[in-house]
């Protein structure tokens, strides 16, 4: 099975190295030296990790064969997979990997169907689940523990507990907040009479 760890980012110096936007909550044993990935798009790999530091905040590589920036920004937007056992799990038991998460059932904590995960988005300050809604339309529901209250594999579905709004249809909202605004009409003050 196959997991995406990183993604290529822009170069860094002369000498070959590129930052990486980290995808993996292990990057020392995914991402270290002597580490053969694969790519997506297939063609710029398998690309085998020759040094990794940190600088910046920032994680730096550099690829056995890329010795100059010309070959570094030819990597740019590279995703980086790792070959993993299917069996393998994260080490912790609120963690997941994206293939776990994908094509599970979201459901409210009252059991109302919510549609299907077909994506996870990695943002740098959490990430999304993307639902598609049985009508085809698509809702980003935070990967939060106040949001998704369990993960249930074995069922293969995701129970959520959304805030007002969250997954709500914008025409009950339109027409939830009609109800409770007053018109011109009724908020008019009375004209005096001459």
């Amino acid at each position: 099975m196959q997991l995406v760890v990183a993604r290529i980012g822009r170069a860094h110096g002369i000498k070959g190295e590129v930052t990486v936007e980290v995808r993996t909550d292990e990057p020392e044993l995914r991402l270290g030296p002597g580490a053969v990935l694969a790519t997506d798009p297939a063609s710029a790999g398998p690309l085998t990790i020759e040094t990794g530091r940190v600088h910046s905040g920032r994680l730096l590589l550099r690829f056995e064969g890329v010795r100059d920036r010309t070959g570094a920004e030819a990597l740019r937007n590279t995703l980086l997979i790792a070959e993993i056992d299917p069996d393998e799990r994260p080490e912790e038991d609120d963690e997941y990997y994206d293939h776990q998460l994908i094509d599970l059932d979201v459901v409210t904590r009252d059991g109302q169907p919510v549609g299907r995960i077909t994506e996870i988005a990695h943002l740098p300050t959490q990430d999304l689940f993307v639902v598609e809604r049985p009508d085809g339309a698509e809702v980003l529901v935070p990967f939060v523990e106040q949001i998704v209250t369990e993960i249930d594999l074995g069922e293969q579905r995701a129970v959520i507990d959304p805030p007002p709004g969250l997954i709500d249809d914008r025409a009950e909202i339109a027409s939830s907040r009609d109800e409770t605004v007053p018109t011109a009409d009724e908020t008019a003050a009375p004209r005096d009479e001459a």
